[in-house]
């Protein structure tokens, strides 16, 4: 892909150097060459963007799976998490999914060792993500949804307690790879119970996506299709139209 983007760039470069040929001259030639600048660049910011947040290195393999359970070993996760992290990491498909956040929030946390007496959920909870933020965003991950519950559950089946939640959540990972990277981050154990105390109980499971239609390289493809397109037509529709006056 690095390589793709590499002629991508050189190619545009060919296209922006002034041509040496003086038959090639005129005001109808500069303006296709400025036409394709306009529309290359966005397409080569497109691209790295598109390399940044897809996941490129496929699938977890089984070397990065032992070291993985190693470092969560390390940093004192029982062993039925790890048998059933395990089970998570070898059923990787490389794709990126979203975790479904189901979150009923404390209203009377506990004293918290790293946190100042009488500190509420929320202020609890932002400890937490003040560590979650940095890892998810540098690894193309972050929320994609957040909402406040407006009634109870209309529809409870077998689950005991499920009835009263306050929000939900999404968030989208690039690849399990890159969530496995922040949970198995020492930092992550440091601040995972700011988060326990700020719940009074929790939902969160994987789901990997059959129609997503907010990506962000769906939308943000159709943003520059529309912008560049209309900076297209203002530019270089004028000019037509003048020239052919």
């Amino acid at each position: 892909m690095s390589v793709f983007i590499l002629d991508v760039t050189l190619n545009l470069m060919r296209l922006v150097r002034p041509d040496r040929n003086p038959k090639k001259t005129g005001t109808g030639y500069q303006n296709m060459s400025s036409r394709k600048v306009l529309w290359g660049l966005p397409l080569l910011a497109y691209l790295v963007f598109c390399f940044w947040y897809t996941n490129t290195e496929g699938e977890l393999n089984p070397a990065e799976i032992e070291r993985l359970i190693a470092q969560m070993r390390e940093n004192g996760r029982d062993e039925a998490q790890l048998a059933r992290l395990k089970v998570f990491m070898e059923a990787d498909t490389g794709r990126q999914f979203l975790m479904l956040n189901n979150i009923d929030m404390n209203e009377t946390p506990p004293e918290v060792e790293g946190a100042e007496p009488g500190e509420s959920a929320d202020q609890l909870m932002n400890r937490y993500m003040e560590h979650m933020y940095p890892e998810l965003f540098k690894r193309a991950s972050h929320p994609i949804y957040f909402g406040q519950a407006v009634f109870t559950a209309m529809d409870v089946s077998g689950i005991e307690g499920a009835e009263s939640w306050d929000s939900a959540a999404l968030f989208r990972y690039r690849s399990r790879r890159d969530m496995l990277e922040i949970v198995s981050n020492p930092a992550f154990g440091e601040r995972h119970h700011f988060k326990i105390a700020a719940l009074t109980k929790t939902v969160a499971y994987p789901l990997e996506s059959t129609l997503y239609l907010s990506d962000p390289r769906l939308l943000l493809a159709l943003i520059l299709l529309c912008v560049v397109a209309l900076i297209d037509i203002a530019l270089f529709g004028r000019r037509r139209a003048l020239g052919s006056e």
